[in-house]
């Protein structure tokens, strides 16, 4: 620790600080305004100056380093004269009719007493209401450039732009018209730093500052960023990013800034339902929760209790899925439990499990930073999970190598070192010719191989035909790219390998990533800081969804069933299920062949979300009990439901997220839910008293429920509420004394000392483009909206994202004399939909995007039913299609 003398109080504080950083940790207030902790100091509004013993002139303490033994005056009569002449020259232009407000500006003008300085007046030219999230008024503009370096150095955006110098300096976005029409991503980093209310969020001028903050976990994306949700009479009125989150570090993307009044919406349910013929009778909570544990019972006693499915959901808690698969198979006796990550990331999960031992995440979002080369494979990381992609985005900035494998032109392809823009689902073939292109060049870590991988003659013998020039010609990827890449890969290391659904959601999607892991053990980018195979995540709970044991064949911790069967017994007092569970994909087959006859769904809209829906919807029509429990009515309640169980959101319960890279988070109550609401978790456990099994099932917390999760689960044993009150941890955390895992497979993998190289073979996409279907169709989604548009499609969102669009090359759309904006019909051999198109030259001519959000488009209809053969995930990335005008 270093000594200060601050106004004559001794005091102390680490190394490696600014002046400014001490002082505030010391309860010193120092006026600033240009400075924000998460941009580089630059000393410009000279508020923070303080005096320095032996110093010739005040210094501004946010860019001076602390060093042992100084001796600082934070407030004499010249500093304050000083202030207060510096704030005067900026209160002579600031409105004097604007109304008075919570920023940090006009704190420090009535701090100094004065208010009546103000001189300027509001300038209606330079007001921008267009913004749904933002009120621009640059009258209010001190010009402390916080909006522009913010946006610039965290975002990486650059839409704020100075303009003119001098008296004529303004500060506009990049449009020069409205922040709307401009490149603004609204993540709101700009009105979160406005220290002088020039951008504010509209939420605040329409509802009032927070009364309370609350911090807690973001209920989007697999990120996992940590917010603070301020409320004010029983309302959300603002969200803003946690500064010291080791994960978006000060930062959050549009959906969690502003995309959070969902539960405020006006079809909102919170009365349960029971359906009756075509119509919903709205009943008690004790005549719903009786009348699903009766026909589970009947159900159970008649068919037997394989013929009822319960489904996770990657919307709620840790708890609240460890409970779900816990009631399917200590209450029910079934082994037929799952959740969406069936249709995502199971692919993941599978093959780094089988070929490293741990089916998750090797690295952590920290490793960004120091890796030299970055790798992003079938992920459009600064739409899907923007934070982590902003984070790459400024990594190449500054000089990492940056590889973009993708069928699109994304925002990360445009700035890449090299973009392989490959043909969809076929990933194989171009992983094998990376592979050739290491082994053909010597490319390979010998060290690494020689003490840590097996297979490597079989395995080079095995790729040996799969040549650069050959894979071209499959996957059209440019030779030289191919192996320009590879090279990158292996010498410009660490490097480090993020991929998305564009590489899982095939019929080959556990193979493919199997064929990733190669380059990782071929290079030994794998183990060491920098490096790794790490899956982006879809939703935010989703990786913990699964790992609680929303799965039909692992337990808690991902345990297989087998393995964990005695000791979660124990925990229990009650039998695992011998017999073989369903997952989500063959709960469909069997309720289509009329062998499952109930479904228990939480949080999850299966038939928007799910492949095929013409044949999801038949196997949910022939369901006996179809419970849908979530905050609003989905397409699958409205379509088919039985039974209506209206739930809390994250805001309005408590529990912990695991996010991709295996950090457990708390997630707290921010207010409480609306009355007729109740969280899932207290459903669950009313549902098994009402069957008769009751025992364990008596919590009182979430709290209660982790603990137990901690007795069953090794790996997550040293994870207590208390010690992730900041910033969670990172589980293996075998033990309270561990410190949590950023690194997997260091010196040894979970499975053993040595992997072993696969030899995958490509069967080639199971749809290929024909005369009927010439187009071939992927799916996924875009910036602001998120999966089927449960939460985001009931917020202002839909401003900036109103529909689903079908991209679509401009090449294709002259041939069929097409214009964006225009609606066609997108059909396959499976079902059809309608959409407006979008021309762009984002996609390859023969190849068309869509986002599958709505209801109304409901393009789900047009996908296929090719599975993946080990995990069954459906193949969303490869539909053929058939494009045609909308008449009418």
């Amino acid at each position: 620790m270093l000594r200060l003398v601050v106004n004559g109080e001794p005091r102390q504080v680490e190394p490696g600080v600014t002046l400014l950083t001490a002082l505030e940790r010391a309860g010193v207030h120092v006026p600033h305004l240009c400075h924000d902790p998460r941009l580089a100091p630059v000393g410009a509004c000279r508020l923070c100056v303080v005096e320095l013993r032996g110093a010739s002139r005040p210094v501004a303490a946010c860019t001076t380093p602390v060093v042992d033994g100084m001796e600082i005056e934070t407030h004499t009569p010249a500093l304050e004269h000083e202030r207060s002449t510096l704030l005067r020259l900026l209160a002579w232009s600031y409105p004097s009719d604007a109304p008075v407000g919570d920023n940090a500006f006009l704190a420090e003008v009535r701090a100094h007493g004065l208010e009546g300085e103000l001189k300027g007046r509001t300038d209606p030219d330079r007001s921008d209401e267009a913004h749904p999230y933002i009120r621009v008024d640059m009258s209010r503009c001190i010009y402390c450039y916080r909006c522009e370096r913010i946006c610039n150095d965290l975002q990486g955006q650059f839409t704020w732009r100075v303009w003119n110098r001098g008296a004529d300096t303004r500060i506009r976005p990049d449009s020069g018209t409205t922040l709307l029409e401009s490149s603004c991503v609204s993540c709101g980093a700009c009105a979160d730093s406005c220290p002088s209310g020039a951008l504010v969020d509209h939420t605040l001028l329409e509802l009032g500052a927070a009364s309370t903050w609350t911090r807690t976990t973001c209920p989007y994306c697999g990120v996992g960023c940590e917010m603070n949700v301020g409320t004010r009479n029983g309302r959300l009125v603002q969200v803003r990013p946690v500064l010291d989150a080791p994960v978006n570090k000060g930062h959050l993307c549009v959906k969690g800034r502003y995309a959070f009044r969902f539960g405020e919406a006006a079809d909102r349910i919170t009365t349960p339902m029971i359906r009756e013929g075509d119509s919903w009778r709205p009943v008690t909570w004790d005549e719903a929760v009786q009348h699903v544990a009766d026909r589970l019972k009947q159900l159970r006693a008649t068919y037997g209790p394989d013929s009822i499915g319960v489904l996770g959901s990657a919307r709620a808690t840790n708890e609240e899925n460890y409970l779900a698969q816990k009631f399917a198979r200590a209450v029910v006796g079934t082994n037929n439990v799952d959740s969406c990550a069936r249709v995502c990331h199971a692919p993941s999960a599978a093959a780094l499990r089988s070929m490293l031992g741990t089916g998750a995440s090797t690295n952590s979002f920290d490793d960004i930073e120091l890796a030299r080369t970055l790798v992003v494979f079938g992920s459009n990381a600064t739409e899907n999970h923007p934070v982590v992609g902003a984070r790459i985005r400024q990594a190449a900035r500054r000089g990492a190598r940056l590889i973009v494998v993708d069928p699109r032109r994304t925002e990360l392809a445009e700035i890449a070192d090299i973009h392989l823009r490959l043909r969809a689902g076929t990933d194989i073939p171009l992983l094998h010719a990376l592979a050739w292109t290491l082994l053909h060049e010597h490319l390979v870590d010998a060290d690494f191989l020689a003490a840590r991988v097996d297979g490597l003659e079989e395995f080079e013998s095995f790729v040996a035909p799969w040549t650069p020039e050959r894979t071209a010609e499959e996957c059209g990827a440019d030779a030289d790219l191919i192996r320009r890449a590879a090279r990158m890969y292996a010498t410009e290391k660490p490097s480090m390998c993020f991929h998305g659904l564009g590489l899982t959601e095939h019929v080959q999607g556990t193979d493919t990533v199997m064929a990733l892991v190669n380059l990782a053990l071929l290079t030994g980018n794998v183990g060491r800081p920098g490096t790794g195979l790490n899956p982006l995540r879809g939703q935010n709970n989703v990786q913990g969804a699964a790992h609680m044991g929303c799965d039909p064949r692992h337990l808690a911790g991902y345990a297989p069933i087998e393995s964990g069967r005695a000791q979660v017994e124990a925990v229990w007092g009650a039998p695992i299920p011998s017999s073989q569970g369903l997952d989500l994909m063959e709960m469909m087959d069997a309720a289509r062949a009329g062998r499952l006859k109930a479904l228990y769904a939480i949080g999850y809209d299966v038939l928007l979300t799910n492949p095929n829906a013409n044949e999801t919807l038949e196997a949910l029509s022939q369901l006996d009990l179809l419970v849908v429990q979530d905050m609003f009515l989905s397409e699958t309640a409205r379509q088919v439901g039985t039974v209506f169980l209206p739930a809390a959101s994250s805001f309005e319960k408590d529990g912990t997220f695991m996010n991709s890279e295996r950090r457990i988070q708390r997630v707290r109550r921010a207010l409480p839910p609306p009355e007729g609401a109740r969280a899932d978790w207290q459903i669950l456990c009313a549902l098994a008293a009402a069957i008769g099994r009751p025992h364990g099932f008596t919590f009182a917390s979430a709290e209660e429920i982790w603990e137990e999760v901690r007795r069953v689960w090794k790996a997550g044993a040293g994870i207590s509420y208390q010690r992730i009150e900041r910033g969670g941890l990172q589980w293996p955390c075998p033990s309270e004394d561990h410190p949590g895992t950023q690194i997997l497979h260091q010196g040894t993998f979970a499975s053993g000392a040595r992997a072993a190289l696969r030899r995958v073979e490509y069967r080639g996409a199971a749809e290929r483009p024909t005369a009927q279907y010439p187009f071939v169709l992927v799916t996924g989604r875009r910036l602001y909206q998120f999966n089927a548009g449960t939460m985001t499609g009931r917020t202002l969102n839909i401003v900036l994202q109103p529909r689903d669009e079908l991209a679509i090359a401009p090449e294709d759309a002259d041939r069929l004399g097409l214009q964006s904006g225009d609606r066609v019909v997108v059909r396959s051999q499976d079902g059809e939909a309608t959409i407006s198109i979008r021309v762009t030259d984002e996609v390859s001519p023969g190849e068309v995007f869509a986002t599958f959000q709505s209801g109304e488009v409901f393009l789900n209809r047009v996908t296929s039913s090719q599975r993946d053969s080990v995990t069954h995930t459906p193949e969303y990335k490869r539909t053929a299609v058939d494009l045609r005008r909308a008449s009418g």
